[in-house]
């Protein structure tokens, strides 16, 4: 029994790393009061905080507050970490190993912090939006945050004595021999720098580019952009085939377009064609709906000699650029074009039809045979 107590006591004072049992058990008594007081660290000083903000007239310090609230609550965990391992005393190799773990723990809190705040700083800088495009500074936080996240990895690995500079030499070779199978890959990328550059799109701009897509953008990534259909099939174009071919961006136009061929019959006279044409451009002259002054052409015109009608052409524009509104307005011209044409000039609309003209019978024809009448 003497011998077992011997070995008890030999066991509880060299426990774990030459450090007594109790000394560890205090140790992580400390660590597990840190936890008790993050709650209560997180319920009144996040709170002050959030109170402190909300009497200002600013946004932006509220929603850091709230992106940094996860980091600042893992401050009570660095603490406690620190005081329980000072006070377990562990020998000099082992100090060390739990000093950079500190380290580690205080720079992985900060570039945590940093990297959850840059979401709601670039939320809040509109005026960048102004002097470049929404999806340009998308792209700027997206690298400032991938710069962040690597300085932060680069900092600790450092920390723990891990030379970042040949690794970046190896990754550049690694690089280079990955670039000649990413070829593709790297001329999306370029051609989703150009496309925001020279402000082809934005999101949601209507685009149609033919043979590949027609809808709304949705959001232009690294690589691909998503469009939406107008069916709501999404559709992911590779940047580069956008970026190469001939966009059409129905969002920028200024005025919608009417341009319509009208057929009127042949057997209309001067007098009905100049009634019709004048009312049809009286019309447009006069409705609020469209578009009258210098920027856009309005012409209303007999055009042509058709085969089997007199064309009337109408081209003029509107002021709305909305597809359903523009709908009506066509809707309405077109009833005024038919009621005018019938009703007013009483003229007929012409049809394809063809019309088979006899001057003369040749002379020389076989003769018609009569048959007898039948008698009785």
């Amino acid at each position: 029994m003497n011998d077992i107590w011997l070995l008890a006591e030999d066991v509880w004072a060299y426990g774990l790393f030459g450090v007594n049992i109790s000394v560890i058990i205090v140790a992580i008594a400390i660590f597990f009061s840190f936890l008790i007081i993050r709650g209560i660290f997180s319920r009144y000083v996040v709170d002050k905080l959030h109170k402190l903000t909300e009497k200002t007239d600013s946004k932006i310090d509220d929603k850091i507050i709230e992106a940094i609230k996860a980091p600042v609550k893992f401050i009570p965990i660095i603490l406690g970490t620190y005081f329980a391992l000072s006070y377990a005393g562990f020998d000099e190799k082992m100090g060390i190993g739990f000093s950079r773990l500190i380290q580690s723990l205080i720079a992985f809190t900060i570039f945590w912090g940093l990297f959850r705040a840059i979401t709601p700083i670039s939320q809040t800088l509109k005026a960048l939006n102004e002097i470049l495009t929404p999806v340009m500074v998308t792209w700027i936080f997206k690298v400032v945050k991938a710069l962040t996240f690597f300085i932060g990895a680069a900092i600790i690995l450092e920390i723990w004595g891990i030379q970042v500079g040949p690794m970046l030499a190896g990754l550049g070779l690694f690089g280079a021999a990955v670039a000649l199978g990413a070829q593709d890959l790297f001329k999306n990328l370029i051609g989703g720098m150009t496309i925001i550059a020279e402000h082809r799109f934005l999101n949601g701009d209507w685009i149609k580019v033919d043979g590949v897509v027609e809808g709304v953008v949705e959001d232009i990534g690294l690589r691909s952009t998503r469009v939406r259909r107008f069916d709501k099939a999404p559709v992911h174009v590779p940047n580069a085939q956008l970026s190469d071919a001939a966009v059409t961006n129905f969002s920028r136009m200024t005025n919608r377009r009417i341009y319509w061929k009208l057929g009127l019959t042949y057997s209309s006279t001067i007098e009905q064609l100049q009634i019709i044409r004048d009312d049809i451009y009286n019309y447009l002259m006069d409705n609020d709906d469209f578009e009258t002054s210098n920027k856009v052409s309005t012409f209303v015109h007999i055009d042509s000699f058709n085969d089997s009608s007199i064309d009337l052409m109408i081209y003029c524009f509107t002021k709305t650029t909305d597809w359903g509104e523009w709908l009506e307005i066509k809707e309405k011209f077109a009833m005024f074009i038919k009621q005018t044409v019938e009703d007013k000039a009483e003229a007929s609309f012409a049809f394809p039809s063809q019309s088979i003209y006899v001057e003369a019978i040749p002379g020389e024809r076989p003769e018609v045979f009569v048959p007898p009448a039948n008698k009785k």
